[in-house]
């Protein structure tokens, strides 16, 4: 009874400030034409309601896909028509086809909101309670809460899901797959991440992970027994759940293909919502390589798009491949957890068409290890924040920000101690040191180091922060606070990268993980 007390209380405070949360602004809120993410999903609602299946996805004119065309996979979409079900049995002019445009009211907002919550109490909340009571690490029922606290009061969730507006269902059921394989339930779990895939593609930042640990799992069984029987069970699992999100489709090859040319605009180029014409104009800042070094080189112009896509695909499969090939090798659970880290953060930095919130398909794996590594996990978190500012700002989210970043830093203060967990051993570096042993002098010093780090990094996130909110920019340079959160962001990433694929290939031991036999 204690655990679940415990628990009770820490998700009651998590929807507390989620509650406080959702009473500000949102994305778009009163800026026509073309309003933000608020009215998309409400477009979507509208769309799937009056009109059929097989007009979801194409230009027509009841669906002008200019004006937030559907852009996500089925399940995206089957989850838009239930709102929109329900919003109708409450006020038909809510999802009226046409009419409807840029709605807004309160009680259509308070409907809003409620669905998100609806969508974390059901799918994402439950996921992180239970993966911290499986946490071997964490069997202390104490343990368990702190652990499912930090998690859920990451601030950059918060204020996506709960300010900007989104629904946390993907990155929901992308948790619910980790917590089938920490299990051994390998069907379940490939049926969850399929289903993670099917709601937003930009869970492909996590499929290779997942398929290569369960390919070494195979490898590991033998493919001339228990492994190939695996294998064909799995691959059967993914083409039937694949099957079922896209039944409704999959009568008609035009609207398959019409379907993966909205969900993968290629044509677009390498960034289109970071576009520096000068150096300092970006309507969006991705704190990605691409638009941090278009503030010096104009990418888009040397270029060409076809070749934008073939360089962004080779540095990206580049960048996420030693640690791809350790996770086959040698398939654990924890090398499977850092493994969704590290691909993800190549993705976001190196990948096509990247969208500023994408850092939480990174934020949200780099969770699950906090207990593992509190003080770097707490620290990219924060990071991962801040490099949302710019969207915050634009979204009225200031307040919240300003409120919930601090307090989580608090909360990992108190709940890990995290400013006394900087050692080598402490952040899984012990292998690494012991190999530069008699090469670097001063890795004995590494603990003040990276602790004088961290306060530095701490203190030019709060002075921009402070900037971006206070001081106007210079006339000649408007965009010039937000470049600089993409950029010092930027570098913050590249090196919270190399970190963890230094974690992931100086790791021998797998500690703690269950033989896979």
């Amino acid at each position: 009874m204690e655990k679940w007390s415990l628990m009770t209380v820490t998700v009651l405070l998590a929807l507390t400030v989620r509650w406080a949360v959702s009473l500000g602004s949102y994305s778009g809120a009163g800026k026509p034409p073309m309003y933000g993410d608020y009215e998309a999903q409400r477009h979507w609602q509208e769309i799937t309601y009056n009109l059929p299946i097989r007009q979801w996805y194409f230009n027509t004119s009841d669906n002008n896909l200019l004006y937030w065309g559907l852009d996500y996979p089925p399940l995206t979409a089957y989850h838009s028509f239930v709102c929109a079900y329900i919003a109708k049995l409450i006020n038909p002019d809510w999802v009226a086809l046409h009419t409807s445009r840029g709605y807004e009211s309160q009680p259509h907002k308070l409907f809003m909101r409620t669905t998100v919550f609806v969508a974390d109490l059901l799918v994402y909340i439950p996921a992180v309670i239970l993966y911290c009571f499986s946490l071997k690490e964490t069997s202390a029922k104490k343990k368990a809460s702190t652990c499912a606290l930090c998690i859920l009061l990451y601030p950059g969730l918060i204020l996506i899901d709960h300010g900007h507006f989104q629904y946390p269902l993907s990155l929901g059921l992308a948790l619910w797959a980790v917590l089938c394989l920490s299990h051994d339930w390998d069907l379940l779990g490939s049926v969850a991440f399929c289903l993670a895939l099917n709601y937003k593609q930009m869970e492909l930042y996590h499929s290779l992970p997942f398929f290569c640990y369960l390919l070494g799992k195979c490898f590991k069984k033998g493919l001339k027994g228990k492994g190939l029987v695996l294998l064909a069970k799995l691959a059967g699992t993914v083409l039937l759940s694949f099957a079922a999100c896209w039944l409704p489709f999959g009568t008609d090859v035009e609207q398959i293909m019409q379907v993966l040319r909205r969900l993968f605009p290629i044509d677009r180029g390498l960034f289109e919502a970071c576009m520096f014409s000068s150096p300092t104009h970006c309507p969006d800042k991705v704190a990605n390589i691409w638009c941090s070094l278009s503030v010096l080189i104009k990418i888009k112009n040397v270029i060409s798009p076809r070749t934008q896509l073939k360089l962004s695909f080779a540095v990206t499969f580049l960048s996420l491949l030693p640690a791809c090939i350790k996770l086959t090798v040698q398939p654990s659970l924890r090398g499977f957890k850092f493994a969704l880290v590290s691909c993800a953060l190549s993705f976001f930095l190196f990948s096509f068409q990247v969208h500023e919130k994408s850092i939480l398909l990174v934020s949200v794996p780099v969770c699950l290890v906090i207990n593992e590594i509190p003080f770097m996990a707490t620290w990219f978190l924060l990071v991962s924040t801040f490099s949302l500012l710019p969207l915050l700002l634009k979204d009225g989210l200031l307040l919240p920000y300003a409120v919930t970043t601090p307090a989580f830093l608090a909360v990992c203060l108190a709940a890990f101690s995290i400013l006394e967990k900087t050692s080598a051993e402490d952040l899984q570096l012990k292998a690494f040191s012991l190999s530069l042993k008699g090469y670097v002098s001063w890795f004995k010093s590494f603990p003040r180091i990276v602790r004088s780090l961290f306060l530095l990094s701490l203190s030019l996130m709060g002075a921009l922060s402070v900037l971006s909110a206070a001081v106007p920019p210079p006339q000649h340079l408007p965009d010039l606070f937000p470049v600089a959160v993409a950029v010092v962001s930027c570098l913050h990433f590249l090196l919270f990268l190399v970190y963890f694929n230094v974690v992931i290939l100086w790791d021998s031991k797998n500690r703690g993980q269950k033989k896979i036999s």
